[in-house]
């Protein structure tokens, strides 16, 4: 499958499963070491076709496509340029990550599930930064290199992946827990896991997984 079509796949993916809304998010994946592929501004991820995406460099200039590039470009161009293994940027607003995005700067402070340490490593809640500015990008960029999930303060999220797909099942798998973490508050709050099991589970994500994460 074509990296063009895979991306379109993705896109109707986040939409069907309510990851976006209207004309929410922005998907994007790397096609060579200075081009990549990425949604237009103002159009509804579901009905987008392979006709659709835009070709940029890495410094964000349009090179192929009709559109305007989205003004949340900086997002993706800043895990490009820092991460030479991340071949996909996934930005959505899925509405239980985004609830806790948006809760009194709380996040996903607590360890509590084995298979998000393991699939996400930590998932970092990162500062509010405006839209459109270097604020945004700028208030990842402290995570960038031991994170593959962020939260977004008050507006979303976004996860990263050697692959689209990866990138897409990390979204989603971000998206269950903050579900599944929602739903056990409501019946009496959730279990955080032990320091030492914890420990025990980032050794397990560096050594087997890969990921890199700051204990």
């Amino acid at each position: 499958m074509s990296v063009r079509r895979e991306l379109i796949e993705a896109c109707h993916r986040v939409y069907n499963k309510g990851f976006v809304a209207a004309y929410d998010g922005n998907l994007s994946a790397r096609i060579s070491e200075e081009r990549i592929l990425i949604t237009p501004s103002a159009k509804c991820k579901g009905e987008l076709e392979e006709d659709d995406l835009l070709e940029i460099d890495l410094e964000g200039h349009l090179l192929e496509g009709k559109g305007k590039v989205s003004t949340e470009v900086k997002i993706h161009l800043l895990a490009y340029r820092e991460r030479k293994d991340i071949n996909s940027v996934i930005h959505c607003h899925p509405v239980y990550s985004t609830a806790f995005a948006a809760t009194r700067g709380e996040g996903f402070g607590k360890p509590v599930f084995p298979e998000v340490i393991l699939s996400l490593g930590k998932v970092p809640l990162c500062k509010y930064g405006t839209p459109s500015t270097d604020e945004l990008p700028e208030s990842i960029r402290p995570y960038l290199n031991s994170s593959w999930a962020f939260l977004l303060e008050n507006h979303g999220a976004v996860t990263i992946g050697r692959s689209i797909k990866e990138a897409y099942f990390k979204m989603e798998k971000l998206e269950h827990s903050a579900h599944t973490l929602f739903i056990a508050r409501t019946l009496g709050g959730e279990k955080p896991l032990s320091v030492e099991n914890v420990k025990k589970l980032y050794d397990i994500a560096e050594r087997v997984y890969g990921l890199k994460v700051n204990k």
